[in-house]
């Protein structure tokens, strides 16, 4: 996906707000061995693509006054109540260098699982992304998160995933990331419950 700005020569409020009444967006890029730069950019394109999944999670190559470089999505700033992206943050990143980023999850398979056809339990979704570390070219675009084997009471961890070669789960030491649990629904726990005492 291509952006394409310019460097923003004026900065400070002031001049900020003229630039969004002209439909342009401040904002900034950062990282590698260039200092940081103001940009501008047109307001709408990118208002459009913030929409997408894609956008947030992917390699973008930005035509900086004519240069081409790789960059990142790393923060935006939306208007309280207007249809306006106020601020972006842009970051640099090199082809042969790793980065990490935060990668949405695609769940499928729950329906089929014996969690749902035989105990009708209810799957519930812990995160909706999970950050990776990989080489640019090896980013996913989102990562697919397959339930179809779960059962009653079973957890889906990150360590569980079939991810794509080269790219690994970014975490703390020993912190294995809770993605899916399982459970049955209320009235069979008490069910199951009073079961137990019955049997006692």
């Amino acid at each position: 996906m291509n952006i394409i700005a310019t460097t923003r020569n004026v900065q400070g409020t002031g001049a900020s707000r003229r630039l969004r009444r002209a439909d342009k967006l401040p904002g900034i890029v950062y990282g590698g061995k260039l200092p940081a730069t103001p940009i501008e950019l047109e307001h709408n394109p990118i208002f459009y693509a913030l929409r997408k999944e894609k956008f947030h999670a992917s390699i973008l190559t930005m035509e900086l006054d004519g240069k081409e470089e790789l960059v990142v999505l790393r923060a935006f700033q939306m208007h309280p109540y207007k249809p306006q992206v106020m601020h972006i943050d842009f970051q640099r990143i090199a082809a042969d260098e790793k980065v990490t980023m935060r990668v949405p999850l695609h769940f499928q398979g729950e329906e089929q699982s014996p969690a749902v056809t035989l105990s009708k339990a209810i799957i519930s979704h812990a995160v909706s992304a999970i950050e990776v570390t990989c080489f640019p070219k090896e980013l996913p675009e989102f990562i697919t998160v397959d339930l179809s084997t779960l059962e009653a009471g079973m957890t889906f961890h990150a360590s569980m995933l079939q991810l794509p070669e080269g790219v690994e789960v970014h975490s703390k030491a020993g912190e294995d990331v809770v993605l899916a649990t399982v459970a049955l629904p209320v009235e069979e726990e008490i069910a199951s419950a009073e079961g137990e005492e019955a049997a006692e």
